[in-house]
């Protein structure tokens, strides 16, 4: 955030953040609140195996990641999971097919910005392996691993990293 200095609205190299939220103009009345933004994570389950994609781009390149995306305006989180397995896989999955099982903070860095990030995790039991459609910008490949073969270290989030490790001791 130490590169963002000049206020939009007077232009004077005013602003402040406070390491937490919210920048505000010395000089004038600007405020503007750089809120937590929801993500959502899908946890898709065969039998004792659990599917990853493979990163195609930063952060996390070439490590493991749960299928998902940032939530859009006027979207649930269910809907979110539901577009974005659509978008990134090709598959059609109504919402409440989705369960829901928890969330962890994370931090998102993009683009020289940390975007603090609720990430709210959810359950999708395939009822058989299916066949994909690759969004290939953004994903490398795709794995199927047993749960009890699961390397922490592969997976390129930590907020992921942390919930798959309580998750699989239940």
């Amino acid at each position: 955030m130490e590169n963002l200095k000049f206020c939009p609205k007077c232009g004077r190299e005013t602003l402040e953040w406070n390491n937490i939220a919210k920048f505000s103009c010395s000089q004038c009345d600007f405020v503007l609140f750089h809120n937590t933004a929801a993500a959502v994570a899908v946890i898709i389950k065969h039998q004792d195996e659990l599917f990853f994609t493979i990163r195609n781009q930063e952060p996390g390149k070439g490590q493991w990641d749960l299928p998902g995306g940032f939530t859009d305006p006027k979207e649930s989180a269910e809907q979110t999971c539901s577009r974005e397995l659509n978008e990134e896989l090709g598959l059609t999955i109504c919402p409440e097919q989705f369960r829901y099982l928890g969330s962890r903070p994370n931090i998102y860095p993009y683009k020289n910005i940390d975007y603090n990030t609720l990430d709210m995790f959810f359950l999708y039991e395939a009822v058989e392996k299916f066949d994909i459609q690759l969004e290939e910008s953004e994903i490398a490949e795709t794995v199927w691993i047993k749960a009890s073969e699961m390397e922490t270290d592969k997976i390129a989030f930590e907020s992921q990293k942390a919930f798959l490790k309580s998750y699989l001791k239940k």
